[in-house]
């Protein structure tokens, strides 16, 4: 479709249900952007690696990020907006996947979003051209070479994403199927390719829809002739041409949305479906422990002797070359066997068990694998526990096995 002006000549490109879905996924990828961000920035200056300049960055990201957690009422607050935002990214995914099959069974649509081997050509000679060893600019069409390439960065982008968020978001089910390695893995994963995702973003689309050239298409869906013949000419050919809009049989077109209607029915609900498992899951990751409180223990005039505690006896490592690797097995077990005396029943807590000491009771999680600040069990000694305290050296190592991931065996 194209409309004229006074002087310039414009092609409708983008229809209101592109630039919705454009604008909604832009806004929450900004969100979870800004709110994941600061969570890996608060405790950036924990880092032990690089020099003095290194570390005075880190330690002005953790005072940034902090600030910001404050401003918007505090990490809780931050990690439900994080996940409400992840979870209308996940729905845009259901909507956009079926749009993108109404597009191709229905309408009919080319798969123009589809790399071929004319995009490789296109980047070769792009270079070419931007080296200054050609004269020419690649000929290309409805999408660039560069359109495609960020838009299947996005959809790689999103799997990572999701599957990292999934075992973050339910930490204790991903552990009982994966070792607790895992955890601190994936954690590494979803931060690192988040900080790649927000880079590509500024360096790559801001610079191509900002600065080569001022996009307006997803503000008015359209583009001018001049932008076309710059980056859409074969399409631009093909408008001229007339060989674009291709009329459809009506009929035909009502067969195929009875059968993709029941079909994307069945798929979506099946893709919701997977969402809501995803978000209720567990909520060993949602719930926040509850702050410490003080209390009055109640001390009987005569007081009842306790059953002697059996020895506590120190962890054994278990060692791998040079490193040295501690385990539920190999030595923490019998770090909480003084412990289960009272850890039974006490606040629904059983340590008796690598499963239920992860679990943890009414508090929260015991142990969250690959995250010590978030593991209730640690979080009480460090605090001083009344009763079966474990000695400093016993709470750091409690840390360390913690943060390497809890491993079982």
């Amino acid at each position: 479709m194209t409309t004229e002006t006074t002087n310039v000549r414009k092609y409708y490109r983008f229809p209101v249900p592109y630039r919705i879905e454009h604008w909604l996924t832009a806004g929450s990828f900004i969100i979870l952007a800004i709110t994941g961000l600061i969570q890996s920035g608060s405790g950036a200056a924990e880092t032990t690696s690089g020099g003095r300049l290194w570390h005075t960055i880190l330690v002005g990201l953790e005072i940034v990020s902090k600030s910001i957690i404050g401003f918007l009422g505090g990490i809780e607050v931050v990690r439900f907006i994080h996940r409400t935002a992840a979870i209308v990214l996940m729905l845009l995914v259901v909507y956009h996947f079926g749009v993108v099959l109404y597009r191709l069974y229905v309408k009919r649509y080319q798969p123009t979003m589809l790399p071929t081997t004319k995009d490789a050509k296109s980047a070769w000679q792009t270079l070419l051209y931007n080296l200054g060893f050609s004269k020419k600019r690649p000929q290309q069409g409805r999408y660039t070479f560069e359109e495609k390439a960020e838009y299947w960065a996005l959809v790689w982008g999103m799997v990572i994403m999701i599957i990292t968020g999934f075992m973050l978001w339910n930490p204790v089910a991903t552990t009982s199927i994966l070792p607790g390695e895992a955890i601190p893995a994936a954690k590494a994963a979803h931060g690192n390719e988040a900080l790649l995702a927000v880079l590509a973003i500024i360096l790559w689309h801001l610079y191509h829809v900002l600065v080569k050239t001022f996009n307006r298409s997803m503000f008015t869906g359209y583009l001018s002739e001049e932008q076309m013949i710059h980056d859409h000419p074969l399409e631009l050919a093909d408008i001229k041409a007339g060989v674009t809009a291709r009329p459809l049989n009506p009929r035909a077109e009502s067969q195929r949305k009875k059968v993709f209607w029941p079909f994307y029915g069945i798929i979506g609900a099946v893709l919701l479906a997977g969402i809501f498992a995803f978000v209720t899951f567990e909520q060993t990751a949602v719930a926040v422990p509850p702050a410490p409180e003080d209390v009055t223990v109640f001390v009987p005039l005569t007081p009842t002797p306790f059953p002697t505690a059996p020895p506590t006896l120190t962890p054994v490592p278990v060692s791998e070359g040079e490193n040295v690797i501690l385990t539920w097995e190999g030595g923490m077990k019998e770090l909480f066997s003084s412990c289960t005396a009272c850890h039974g029943t006490m606040g629904g807590l059983n340590v008796s068990s690598y499963s239920s000491t992860l679990a943890g009771g009414a508090s929260g999680p015991g142990i969250v694998p690959g995250i010590p600040d978030d593991s209730v069990i640690l979080q009480v000694q460090e605090a001083g526990h009344p009763t079966g305290q474990l000695s400093p050296e016993q709470i750091d190592t409690l840390r360390q096995w913690i943060a390497a991931g809890a491993p079982e065996n």
